[in-house]
């Protein structure tokens, strides 16, 4: 209550009732009005501004982390693992006709041109395409973006390397200068945008801007178009430039967890190296304690009282008695909290709690619970690196293997279909791979499922499977083979051609008159 509420309180406390009730009516939202245990977050401002206010530091905090603390590390590989996988995100071309059925020729040769390609994508050489995937989406999510650019057809001091000229020149957010804006250009956070907040240019470092000796000022700049740059951002808001690291909201959960893993630690060294001490009991009377041994030149002489196993210690003065240091560490509730500490963990930055602490204590229900649940998370991020990366990657390569004449695109090809393509990301993995296998076997023969669907959830291409099917069936029938592997063997394999009667011997053909009868 103000001052003026409880003046009408005193005067006419039912007035000041009616006041409070139809104040407290007026408040809709309770967790709008500050209180003691509660401070008013009044901080409103717009994405960019606080974007640009911490997300180099951010930025720094979640490199250190990554370089210094294993758990941190072992989560972005998680994270990189699922969304990416061994094999990078695969693409599996389907160009079609004008009839809309797919044009497996110019299919064919664009996965071909694509294999050759993917050994050197880049400016540098070091990188096939799948690692340069993984090594893009960790900068993402550690650092909240990287970026990319295309560069086409002669360069100078460029060899492609491919037969398609094409590659990639890839950097980290720091190329990019978060603090350099120009409102007269529409400059904000390094990014030129036009009046309907669509990115035109980029301003770009032309060399590490962290090196020694590096000038930044606007001379190091170089600007790079919008449609040859390729940014890969964590965006949690609307009109939002930059892109924030995965940690931002758990760096302070997994810094105290840390320290405290560390100071625990120490402690059970300090537990583990037994010490000791000699504890002396004061006396009323000072001249009548007794004094330790000194030598000639009154100095006072050391007591060895080392600890060897089975000792007996019968040199302590009187009064003295030795006691232990004891720090009871390991602390028996650590486990525990360390793990409550790690869900809440797991949860901000979106990874699987089982995989980050290799706790895989639960049941096959509870851990396929979490795999599904959890799974939804890596699809999500998949798809953003997918619309941000790959698809504009695939869609570059099909048009300028066209024009280069590598691959050429068909007359028969309809328009506009020749880049579209599946992209596949990695699949939910099998918890528990006989029951997963009879699951998928009762609904493709229930029809509630096809062969492909259940090939391509176990991250395989199904027209190679049925390639390497078709010529191993085909292969084990020249060698006379038969496998239950083979469906047909297992309904029942066709029966063996009856073998030869053994021949007569000479006694069977002098008891018939010399010669056998012929068979019917």
């Amino acid at each position: 209550m103000n001052i003026v509420d409880r003046v009408i309180a005193w005067q006419n406390p039912l007035a000041g009732l009616r006041r409070a009730q139809a104040r407290r009516a007026l408040a809709h939202y309770e967790g709008a009005k500050p209180t003691k245990q509660r401070q008013r977050r009044a901080d409103n401002s717009s994405p960019d501004a606080l974007v640009g206010a911490g997300a180099t530091a951010l930025r720094a905090h979640a490199r250190f982390l990554e370089r210094n603390h294993d758990l941190s590390r072992g989560t972005l590989r998680v994270l990189v693992n699922n969304v990416i996988g061994p094999n990078g995100i695969g693409i599996e071309p389907q160009p079609r006709r004008a009839d809309g059925t797919i044009h497996e020729e110019y299919a064919r040769a664009l996965r071909e041109a694509y294999r050759n390609w993917q050994k050197h994508p880049e400016v540098t050489g070091r990188y096939t395409w799948s690692l340069a995937q993984r090594l893009l989406a960790y900068t993402w999510l550690r650092d909240g973006e990287a970026f990319a650019q295309e560069l086409i057809g002669p360069v100078p001091f460029l060899d492609h390397g491919t037969q398609v000229p094409y590659s990639l020149e890839l950097f980290e957010p720091d190329f990019v200068p978060l603090d350099y804006d120009d409102a007269s250009k529409g400059i904000r956070q390094g990014i030129q945008c036009n009046a309907w907040g669509k990115a035109t240019n980029y301003l770009v470092y032309k060399s590490d801007p962290r090196d020694a000796f590096t000038f930044r000022d606007v001379g190091s700049l170089k600007t790079i178009s919008a449609d040859r740059m390729l940014h890969v951002a964590t965006l949690d808001r609307l009109h939002q430039r930059r892109g924030v690291s995965e940690f931002a909201s758990v760096i302070t959960r997994i810094e105290d967890l840390k320290d405290y893993e560390e100071s625990e630690r120490i402690a059970a060294k300090v537990a583990a190296s037994l010490t000791a001490y000699v504890k002396r009991n004061e006396y009323a009377n000072p001249d009548t304690a007794p004094s330790a041994a000194v030598d000639a030149d009154g100095n006072v002489v050391p007591r060895d009282l080392r600890m060897q196993p089975g000792m007996i210690l019968d040199s302590l003065l009187v009064g003295e008695e030795v006691g232990m240091i004891d720090s009871n560490r390991p602390n028996p509730n650590l486990i525990a909290w360390r793990a409550g500490q790690l869900r809440a963990f797991a949860s901000g930055v979106g990874a699987s709690y089982s995989s980050i602490s290799r706790d895989y204590s639960g049941t096959y229900s509870g851990q396929r619970q979490e795999l599904v649940e959890q799974w939804v998370h890596y699809a999500v991020l998949t798809e953003e690196f997918v619309g941000m990366v790959m698809q504009p990657v695939w869609q570059r390569f099909v048009q300028i293997s066209a024009l280069s004449g590598a691959v050429p695109r068909p007359a028969d090809v309809a328009l506009g279909t020749e880049d579209d393509a599946l992209y596949i990301g990695q699949s939910m993995p099998w918890i528990d791979p006989v029951k997963e296998a009879v699951a998928w076997e009762k609904l493709v023969l229930a029809g509630f499922a096809s062969e492909v669907e259940v090939i391509r959830r176990r991250g395989g291409n199904p027209r190679d499977v049925i390639e390497q099917v078709d010529s191993w069936r085909k292969d084990a029938a020249k060698r006379a083979l038969t496998f239950s592997s083979n469906a047909a063997n297992a309904a029942g394999a066709p029966a063996a051609p009856p073998a030869a009667p053994p021949p007569k011997d000479d006694e069977d053909d002098d008891e018939d008159g010399g010669k056998a009868p012929a068979e019917p």
